[in-house]
Formats: structure tokens, C-alpha cells, sequence
């Protein structure tokens, strides 16, 4: 019988992927890609703070999960694009979706933010009786 995996264990794969695809540059990456084919540094400035060998890393990474295609133009200097491939689009559909809950969210993520910050308990541990 086929087990299951398990993303808890360290070695298994499907925590690579997670590991992957959890990383704030790859997200960004992804989300970047959604719309368009972009090269190198198009991606560079749209990602602000992102330094060039954590594009690189990135990208390699990425692809390497096939999750984006690079090709290469024999130009002077070269062109070098990326885009998503088919399984690449599967998954960002899923990063659209986190990113549709974040920007829905953002206010009250803001919110908790600041009343941890100022120690004060969340609305719902005060309405929350003692066991």
C-alpha cells in the first residue's frame, strides 16, 4: 500500500515543495509571472529588495521544480525570459488566492499587530471565558 506523505518529516518531498513555494521571493516570482513572460531584470525591479543572486537562486530553483520555463535568445548580449510553465500556472492560481485573502485581510492582520504590540489581549481571548 502506497503511505501517504508526510510534510512533517523532514525528508519527505512534499516538504521541499512547500518549502519552496513558502519562500516570500517565490511568491513573488509567481505572482510576477501570472500575468506576463518577463526577463531578468524586469523581474528585478518589479520585485523591490530582492538582490540579484536571490533572483538568480530563485529562478533556478523554480525551474529546476518545473515550475517555470527560461528561454534563452542568442542576442547581443543575450535575452534570457521566464514564464510559467503549465504546473507553474496550476499553482498560482493557489498564490492568487493567498494573495486575494492578504489584501482582504491586511486591516485586521494590521490591527492584531498593533494590539500584540501594546500587550493587549485579542478580542476573541477576552470574550473567551477561563476553562
Amino acid at each position: 500500500m502506497l503511505q501517504r506523505p508526510d510534510p512533517f518529516d523532514a525528508k519527505c518531498p512534499t516538504r521541499q515543495v512547500l518549502d519552496r513555494i513558502g519562500d516570500r521571493w517565490a511568491v513573488l516570482i509567481l505572482i510576477s509571472l501570472e500575468r506576463e513572460t518577463m526577463r531578468f531584470n524586469a523581474l528585478r525591479r518589479r520585485i523591490e529588495a530582492i538582490s540579484q543572486k536571490m533572483l538568480s537562486q530563485t529562478l533556478k530553483s523554480l525551474e529546476r521544480d518545473g515550475l517555470i520555463d527560461r528561454k534563452v535568445f542568442a542576442t547581443v548580449p543575450v535575452t534570457v525570459e521566464y514564464s510559467l510553465t503549465p504546473l507553474g500556472r496550476t499553482l498560482s492560481q493557489t498564490v492568487h488566492a493567498l494573495t486575494l485573502w492578504a489584501e482582504t485581510h491586511i486591516g485586521e492582520v494590521e490591527a492584531a499587530q498593533q494590539r500584540y504590540d501594546r500587550g493587549e489581549a485579542t478580542p476573541e481571548a477576552a470574550a473567551t471565558p477561563p476553562r
